[in-house]
């Protein structure tokens, strides 16, 4: 099967784009990854230090693999929250669970492939396992790690949803492309947790998405008054960057039927576990579970 049906195939599911390169070990990242785990740039997610040798070898993730098949997802919505003085949460959350829609369309497209080449071995990934979504995307050439560490498309910005196919398919693999950030500090200046810490690095455990859903505990003091209204992630460093001048609306039904746009400031304040569960059962804010978003919703209101 050549590159151009696989791509062709995506297409058809409605991934934005999709490249190609081959399975092998992830040299240039092993140094900088075992840094910033060494320095604790992690956090509290501590599931980041197991399997570290899998995260920079998709072949021991899974064996035989030849290939590792990128794919971006659209996710810029067409809307913004109606309450300017709402709790603010990611445009990635706004409608159905990523992990369901692109999972669904990733099996799919594995059906698909087999349908057309037979026998096909291989594994799908959304966000999942220990796959360094980003440097692969980079690698198949769908765009550079910006300074905030997201993937940037030049023609098209960040907001993307990264997902792979890790199959046992020899496949014409695409080159990397060049980083164009420059000079560019914007994202770096506009943090206002002082989360990317240099060029290309990112402090996870400064980051207001790092806060707000992978932190259990309380918030730690120090943020009091650097949260700027966001209770569910954090968008600061896209929203800033000038390659998002080219973003455009999305077209996934599932991605904008959700009602947390729609919310007022005091209906989020006010959240019962009740209406919690009816407007998120299928979102991704449904991850911080009651507690944890009420927890973020008072830690602003304390500001």
């Amino acid at each position: 099967m050549s590159s151009a049906v696989i791509k062709s195939i995506a297409r058809e599911l409605g991934f934005s784009f999709c490249g190609i390169a081959k399975a092998d070990f992830l040299a240039e990242e092993a140094p900088r990854l075992e840094q910033w785990l060494k320095e604790g740039r992690h956090g509290r997610m501590h599931w980041m230090e197991n399997h570290f040798d899998k995260r920079l070898d998709p072949r021991l993730l899974v064996p035989g693999a030849k290939s590792v098949v990128s794919l971006l997802y659209n996710y810029f919505p067409d809307r913004t929250q109606t309450d300017p003085d709402a709790p603010k949460i990611s445009r990635y959350a706004y409608g159905d669970d990523y992990h369901d829609v692109i999972r669904d369309k990733l099996k799919e497209m594995m059906v698909r492939i087999q349908e057309k080449t037979g026998q096909v071995e291989g594994r799908v990934f959304v966000d999942s396992a220990p796959v360094m979504d980003k440097a692969w995307a980079a690698r198949a050439g769908l765009g550079w790690q910006g300074k905030h560490t997201n993937l940037i498309n030049k023609g098209h910005g960040s907001y993307f949803f990264i997902a792979e196919l890790i199959i046992d398919l020899e496949l014409e693999p695409d080159g990397p492309v060049t980083d164009h950030c420059g000079t560019c500090t914007a994202c770096i200046d506009a943090c206002p947790t002082d989360a990317i810490i240099a060029p290309y690095v990112l402090d996870a455990s400064k980051c207001i998405s790092y806060l707000t859903i992978e932190l259990r505990e309380a918030i730690p003091e120090e943020f009091k008054g650097r949260m700027e209204g966001w209770a569910f992630g954090c968008d600061i460093c896209q929203e800033v960057c000038p390659w998002n001048r080219f973003s455009t609306a999305h077209n996934e039904p599932r991605f904008s039927g959700g009602k947390a746009p729609e919310l007022t400031s005091r209906e989020w304040k006010e959240m019962t576990r009740e209406v919690f569960t009816e407007v998120f059962s299928k979102s991704a804010v449904k991850r911080t579970k009651y507690e944890g978003l009420m927890r973020n919703i008072a830690f602003l209101s304390d500001e």
